[in-house]
């Protein structure tokens, strides 16, 4: 576990104050807002009924930019997908963040480079940039950091900096496109900036509950929004809450109920955006499907025993929070990529 600077904490927030739920640290954040502020009027939209109003004061609409230079995002998108930049030549940072789908994968841990199961489950990269730290347990600071671990981490690429700049500088057209975005040769600093730019395009705006907060009434249903108001009522948007509902505190895992091997852990709140199609779930990638999840969050983090229709509501509204890239809504990968078999699902 990574130890967090208290120049870094904001508050330590007991979920009493919230919701009677979870102890979290509350982490600054320095987030770009989105361009336009929900609109309550326009030809397709009606005045913000006032659940919506409510709905503001806990979560933001997904912006449809964070201002990535489009040059340097299309040279890190060229870079995402490029196997040659791996210690093997065969994988490449899409191999387990599909950005034709969910921006993850479909199996409980994918592989390292040396065929051995990563320790946690993949996160989508699907507006990641919009998180305060990344990471399961929030230990990596930066995108760049991110970027450059996937890149060079033995258990993801495996590349070295020598190795990733010669095939770079080899390939007349990449290197050419290098010098076109950044006015020289292609180095360390560069190749990190252009996957960053990529990694902050990835965001997936207009998801419904974006577009019902906008002032769209019909895009949520009654009993979506019978969820949301659950979701509130229970405590879960003690921790999941702000632009990315959620990823932006850190939280004790298992405040009522423990579970086995993660005594007194802390983790960073994962984001709930686009959710319902990111199966398998958890750190562990333990539980398979979000109903699952739902109930035992609630009784872990909340002291709460859900009913099956009560986690069926909560478990609608979030279907709500799946948002688009490129026009398209995400949806779940149809086939598993690099598996590994799903440990032990949790008590």
């Amino acid at each position: 576990m990574a130890a967090f600077r208290p120049a870094r904490i904001l508050a330590v927030t007991l979920a009493a104050v919230l919701a009677g739920s979870a102890v979290a640290v509350l982490a600054p954040l320095a987030r770009e807002r989105p361009a336009e502020g929900p609109t309550t009027k326009g030809p397709a939209t009606d005045p913000l009924p006032a659940e919506a109003v409510a709905a503001l004061a806990v979560i933001t609409p997904v912006p449809g930019s964070l201002g990535a230079d489009p040059a340097r995002a299309a040279l890190g998108r060229t870079l995402f997908s490029d196997a040659r930049l791996s210690r093997g030549g065969d994988r490449a940072c899409i191999t387990c963040h599909d950005i034709r789908t969910n921006g993850a994968s479909a199996v409980a841990r994918d592989l390292t480079a040396d065929r051995r199961p990563l320790a946690r489950n993949t996160p989508s990269v699907f507006n990641a940039a919009l998180s305060f730290r990344l990471g399961w347990a929030g230990e990596i600071p930066t995108l760049q950091d991110q970027a450059e671990a996937d890149l060079t981490r033995p258990e993801f690429l495996g590349g070295s900096w020598p190795a990733i700049l010669a095939v770079i500088r080899a390939d007349p057209v990449l290197a050419g496109r290098f010098r076109s975005a950044f006015g020289r040769d292609a180095d360390r600093a560069a190749v990190i900036d252009a996957v960053v730019s990529f990694e902050r395009s990835l965001l997936t705006p207009d998801s419904r509950f974006d577009r019902w907060m906008r002032g769209e009434s019909g895009a949520v249903t009654e009993a979506e929004r019978a969820g949301y108001a659950l979701f509130r009522g229970i405590g879960c948007a003690a921790c999941h809450q702000g632009v990315n509902v959620g990823a932006n505190l850190f939280e004790k895992v298992g405040i009522f109920v423990a579970i086995p091997d993660k005594a007194a852990e802390v983790l960073r709140v994962p984001s709930l955006r686009n959710v319902a199609v990111t199966a398998p779930y958890f750190d562990d990638g333990s539980v398979a499907t979000l109903a699952e999840a739902v109930r035992l969050m609630a009784r872990v983090q909340l002291g709460r025993e859900l009913t099956a229709a009560q986690a069926d509501a909560i478990v609608a509204f979030l279907g709500t929070l799946t948002g688009s890239y490129e026009g398209r809504p995400l949806t779940a990968p149809r086939a598993p990529g690099i598996a590994v078999p799903p440990p032990q699902p949790r008590g």
